[in-house]
């Protein structure tokens, strides 16, 4: 006869021990670059120095405080930097000239972005024969030499801050209309404004509250590494003699000025150049890390 033998029903205990671990998927925390934080930490402290530079114990950057081209001592505050051919201090000069530079680069930016982005997101979502014109304007403007453009807006017309901000947004103006129409494009085409085109939005509303929202961030993020071109591009102008008009100082302007006396005071040139170099460096880092962060074609 067979025997049937009946199974013990197992322990629940035993059925905790042979269920598989819960798996647990760690948060993935991104590390912060020194080299961004650095670069902020310069750029805040340039606009706060640029920004109250009348309160700061420096002198007026138009004022000799010694003799004509001394060089850097720890003195005094004044001559921590050196004076110019005129005697004039340095670094009250780097501080006032940041003014010129930051100001120039940040309006000649954010207009250029405001226009072309404009530009760019109509064009990109209407297509057909608008985009076709935009694309045939951005095209020429491409073309043109941006640095021809400068130096005849320079001639043609008064060197001064306005004549300035008016040739450098013109320059950034069809990169910006070329980043949005291409973003639009992408984003034009996508379920959600499809959806909202089907349920009876408008264009306007479809513009701005259905794709600029999208387009926005990746802009935004370029801005930074625009404005780093534009302030190299100022002080190219200013370097040249077109640019501001002294004794107002700029970084290119002073850079100019002590060119003829590099053998001797190279500190005339090399302040300057640093704090360009400085500037753009940092503006560069902060544009890629905004970039990396918000510009969806770049994540994975």
């Amino acid at each position: 006869m067979t025997e049937i033998i009946a199974k013990k029903p197992a322990d629940p205990s035993d059925t905790e021990e042979l269920a598989a671990p819960a798996l647990v998927v760690p948060v993935v925390r991104q590390r912060r670059s020194i080299l961004v934080i650095l670069s902020v930490i310069w750029l805040a402290a340039l606009i706060l120095a640029a920004c109250f530079a009348n309160v700061l114990p420096i002198a007026p950057y138009d004022v000799p405080v010694g003799a004509p081209r001394l060089s850097p001592s720890f003195g005094s505050l004044d001559l921590l930097l050196g004076t110019d051919t005129f005697g004039r201090s340095e670094l009250s000069r780097i501080i006032y000239g940041a003014r010129v530079s930051l100001v120039v680069g940040t309006l000649a930016g954010l207009f250029g972005f405001i226009i072309g982005s404009l530009i760019g997101l109509v064009g990109g979502y209407f297509g057909r024969h608008l985009d076709n014109g935009i694309s045939l304007l951005t095209d020429a403007m491409l073309a043109f030499p941006p640095l021809i453009l400068l130096l005849a807006l320079a001639s043609i017309l008064e060197p001064s801050a306005q004549t300035i901000l008016l040739g450098l947004t013109l320059v950034v103006i069809p990169a910006f209309i070329r980043l949005a129409r291409a973003n639009s494009m992408a984003w034009s085409s996508r379920e959600f404004v499809r959806a909202a085109r089907n349920m009876g939005a408008g264009h306007s509303r479809i513009l701005f509250k259905e794709i600029l929202p999208n387009v926005l961030a990746p802009l935004a993020a370029y801005l930074p590494i625009v404005m780093a071109a534009l302030i190299v591009a100022e002080g190219s102008l200013s370097f040249l003699g077109l640019g501001i008009p002294p004794p107002t100082p700029s970084w290119g302007g002073m850079i100019s000025e002590g060119k003829d006396a590099l053998s001797t005071s190279p500190h005339l040139v090399f302040v300057p150049a640093i704090a360009i170099f400085f500037t753009v460096f940092a503006l560069n880092q902060l544009g890629d890390h905004l970039r990396t962060k918000f510009d969806k074609t770049l994540q994975r």
